[in-house]
C-alpha cells in the first residue's frame, strides 16, 4: 500500500474529513515518526509493532564490478518489530477489517 492509498481508504473510512485533511494528518503522523526516529527515541504502536534503531559497525565491502575492496562506514538503519496482534492477523488466525 502506498502513501496515496493510505490517504485514499481513510478519506473513504471517515467521510466527514477532508482528502486534504487526511492528507495533512498522514504526514504529520509520518514526520513524527521520522522525527523521533532520527533523534534515537523508539516507536511503539500496541497491537501492531515498534520501530528502533539498529547500528550497522564499520565493515569491508567488495565493488560488484571492479571487485575491490571499499571500506562501507557504520550507519544507524531503521528496524521493525511486528507485535503480536499484527503478526496473527497476517498468519490467519483473526481476519478483522481495519
Amino acid at each position: 500500500m502506498t502513501k496515496s492509498e493510505l490517504v485514499a481508504q481513510l478519506a473513504l473510512r471517515f467521510p466527514k474529513l477532508t482528502l486534504k485533511d487526511v492528507d495533512f494528518s498522514v504526514k504529520a503522523m509520518l514526520d513524527a515518526m521520522s522525527n523521533a526516529l532520527s533523534t534515537g527515541n523508539r516507536i511503539e504502536i500496541r497491537g501492531f509493532g515498534s520501530f528502533a534503531l539498529n547500528r550497522r559497525p564499520a565493515r569491508v565491502g567488495r565493488n560488484p564490478k571492479s571487485g575491490k575492496r571499499v571500506q562501507v562506514p557504520e550507519k544507524w538503519v531503521p528496524h521493525f518489530k511486528p507485535g503480536k496482534g499484527l503478526r496473527e492477523r497476517v498468519n490467519g488466525k483473526t481476519h478483522q477489517p481495519i
